[in-house]
């Protein structure tokens, strides 16, 4: 993602007003691991999978040890049907969460990560 993008979100569904202010800063010059964050996550509440994606890549980029980032990017990965690419995000994501001793989201995404592993294993 490399500003703003004035299309509807997947679905046809508008933009919050939060993403649009986002969208506008990031035009303005602004590019930081927050406001990337903050632009995937917006798009995740839309099930925009795809710009979400990018948004939080960008996120994990620009601050690799930011665990929440990494947590979404799983998720968003995972809901644009690319497993693979989210039990990697998970991996790296629980990797980060260990050493910076965030147990709850080393939890929450050893979890999810299972759960990819398990359907896997099944499929």
């Amino acid at each position: 993602m490399t500003g703003s993008d004035d299309r509807p979100a997947e679905g046809g569904a508008p933009k919050s007003a939060a993403l649009a202010n986002f969208e506008r800063m990031l035009a303005s010059g602004r590019d930081t691991a927050l406001l990337r964050y903050s632009i995937g996550n917006e798009y995740a509440k839309l099930r925009d999978w795809d710009r979400a994606c990018d948004a939080l890549e960008r996120a994990v980029v620009l601050d690799p040890d930011f665990t929440a980032a990494w947590k979404l990017y799983a998720k968003a990965l995972e809901g644009s049907g690319d497993a693979p690419a989210a039990l990697a995000a998970y991996r790296q994501g629980i990797e980060v969460a260990k050493r910076k001793g965030d147990r709850q989201a080393e939890k929450e995404m050893t979890v999810f990560a299972r759960r990819i592993e398990r359907a896997s294993d099944s499929g």
